[in-house]
């Protein structure tokens, strides 16, 4: 995850924080100053974000050397190492918050991700992410949902056609929003509609819609709604799906399930970084 996008977030996150330098770090500790230190868990977790915060080390002070002992997409039990450090003092302390930060923000949502695919184990329901993610940080994010075991919606507007209630209510019916979709569409483009009712499913079966997105229904009505597909489209179930009602709404015949919450609402996962005694200091240079 280490492209061009990703080290502009790390520049912006750096500018941010030590745009002008760290004056408490630069006024303790000497050039020659050099400490150990190391990342753990304070919690069960998955890992993700690993090779981002070992970047934001280097970026801060090429000197900084950091060994990663957790891959991203791996467990890890409360007290474990995740990497260690060792560097100019100044310079580790200066990079602490913003590697934490990043660290700390994909961990928890590949941990939230972790338990959301969980809770489908043993069915036939693909659990998916949404748009509603952090701005500028959504590759990293779908990424994290990735680590943790779930899958991505689409990544932007120009992924694959979405029509949604006011597509709907400006085009003047969910067939007309239909067809100039299909019309103006690249030829394996997929046209999925979001439809809140089973009048509305009839009409999306007729249009030829490839996938249905039953949108905040209940379990009830989405067994309902099945039974109008029949088969037709894909199924998928998005809205009003909480952690504890999502095994009542992985049913058969549901395809995929499509749940803001592995992003807008997934808590940072606890990591902390420990400074380990420091090693002897280097003489400065006269």
């Amino acid at each position: 995850m280490l492209t061009p996008r990703t080290e502009h977030l790390i520049d912006l996150a750096l500018e941010e924080d030590a745009g002008l330098g760290d004056v408490t770090s630069r006024a303790i500790f000497p050039a020659g100053h050099r400490s150990r230190a190391y990342i753990s868990a304070g919690q069960d977790l998955v890992v993700c974000g690993s090779e981002i915060a070992a970047r934001v080390f280097a970026r801060v002070d090429s000197a900084l050397q950091v060994k990663l002992l957790v891959s991203d997409g791996a467990r890890a039990r409360t007290g474990v190492r995740i990497m260690d450090i060792a560097g100019p003092t100044a310079a580790l302390l200066t990079a602490e918050r913003t590697a934490l930060n990043f660290l700390q923000r994909l961990s928890g949502v590949a941990t939230q991700a972790r338990k959301y695919a969980a809770a489908v184990v043993g069915t036939d329901v693909r659990i998916v992410d949404t748009r509603k993610t952090t701005p500028g940080f959504r590759a990293l994010e779908k990424y994290a949902v990735r680590c943790g075991g779930c899958f991505n919606h689409r990544s932007s507007l120009g992924e694959h056609i979405l029509i949604k209630d006011n597509h709907i209510a400006a085009a003047g019916s969910l067939d007309k929003a239909v067809r100039l979709a299909r019309a103006a569409a690249p030829h394996l483009a997929k046209i999925e509609v979001e439809a809140k009712t089973l009048a509305e499913v009839r009409q999306a079966v007729r249009a030829a819609a490839d996938v249905i997105l039953l949108d905040n229904m209940s379990p009830t009505k989405v067994r309902e709604a099945i039974t109008v597909i029949a088969g037709a489209a894909l199924v998928e179930v998005s809205g009003g799906v909480r952690y504890e009602t999502l095994r009542s709404y992985a049913l058969p015949g549901v395809d995929v399930i499509s749940i803001g919450a592995l992003t807008h609402s997934a808590p940072a996962a606890d990591l902390s970084l420990t400074l380990i005694a420091p090693a002897t200091p280097r003489r400065a240079r006269r």
